[in-house]
């Protein structure tokens, strides 16, 4: 096999198609077979399309890798990562997203429930105008006719998807797990990926200006094997939820995060010391009619206890403030995405930055 740059964007290549595979030793040369069959021009797609195929093992110990050596052997626009073990589905995404050099990137399950012969309409829909101005820069897939079990992948699916699109604003999605969809490679610029958070990959990129629209995809039931997802990701995924919910909403203010708890840790001290006060003089739920000493009262402990964690949330806020500065200008990042630059009508520069 060939040794391929990394060079996102390279020009030469239209789509990368970025594949996690994990143990699929008996899917890998069918997909493979698939792929090329539709990309090559046995769909509709008129003239071909440019294209690259990255397959990243996420630490397979059976034979996928030579499955797909064998496959693949002779073909240029196949590329196999190994990593050297078994870090989760997104940490082989993000591989794959690294390598990818085409300006549409397309990742998709190994498990050959994906059907590639939804990548071009996929790449088409990226093209067509909607109710805002201009392109889409994501299209995500709908497994609308979804094969899998009702009780272990549905159910949590559907309740998964309901909290994400509540907490995240994403309306426009109903299938955040549909791992095929496609994106303009600018719009992952500068994304890194954590945890289980490709799935939330949709909305992070329209947190930062993406156009984000759907699509329903073909579903197929599995073949061989058996799924590597269960309820013990459901857990997972909540806490990377949460931890979606604060950077989009708060990544680059977070003083104002900790200065809403500190505001509401003040509020409930002033409530307490008021409390406090009125026992004292003798006037709310005093004991057997008398006044309570404020150095035995629990509300006026109460008081320094909130007075105190209000003190802390706002030190957090501003160290916080500190390292998201620190963040950006020791890495030359800024916090904004431009798509276009015009000057007199004309582009200056490249169509959008990070």
């Amino acid at each position: 096999m060939v040794e391929a740059s990394s060079t996102p964007g390279d020009g030469e290549t239209d789509v990368s198609i970025c594949v996690p595979v994990y143990n699929e030793q008996d899917s890998v040369t069918k997909l493979y077979a698939e792929i090329a069959a539709v990309m090559d021009g046995g769909s509709d797609q008129t003239p071909p399309r440019r294209y690259e195929v990255i397959f990243v093992s996420d630490g397979s110990y059976d034979d996928s890798v030579e499955r797909l050596h064998a496959a693949a052997a002779g073909d240029p626009r196949v590329r196999i990562i190994e990593l050297m073990r078994n870090f989760g589905q997104t940490a082989a995404m993000a591989a794959g997203f690294d390598a990818a050099r085409g300006t549409v990137i397309v990742p998709m399950d190994g498990d050959l429930q994906n059907d590639p012969a939804d990548i071009p309409r996929l790449v088409d829909k990226l093209d067509e105008n909607g109710e805002q101005p201009g392109r889409w820069d994501i299209v995500s897939g709908w497994r609308k006719d979804r094969k899998d079990g009702a009780l272990l992948r549905k159910l949590p699916s559907r309740i998964a998807n309901h909290l994400i699109k509540r907490l995240t604003w994403t309306t426009e999605i109903h299938d955040f797990g549909c791992s095929m969809k496609a994106y303009r490679a600018v719009v992952l610029k500068d994304v890194t990926l954590y945890g289980e958070m490709h799935r939330f990959l949709p909305a992070i990129c329209k947190w930062r200006g993406a156009r984000v629209t759907e699509m329903v995809v073909n579903h197929r039931a599995r073949e061989h094997g058996q799924s590597k997802y269960g309820l013990r990701r459901t857990f997972k995924v909540l806490l990377d939820l949460l931890t979606v919910k604060f950077l989009g909403d708060y990544g680059t203010k977070p003083i104002y995060f900790f200065g809403k708890l500190a505001g509401f840790g003040f509020l409930a001290a002033g409530s307490a010391l008021l409390v406090a006060v009125l026992q004292k003089l003798g006037w709310f739920w005093t004991g057997n009619g008398e006044p309570i000493n404020l150095n035995r009262n629990i509300f006026f402990f109460g008081t320094l206890f909130f007075f105190v964690v209000s003190i802390i949330f706002l030190m957090m806020g501003v160290l916080s403030e500190l390292m998201v500065r620190i963040y950006y200008e020791s890495q030359d990042r800024r916090p904004y995405k431009i798509r276009r630059d015009l000057v007199g009508g004309a582009r200056a520069g490249h169509e959008a930055n990070g």
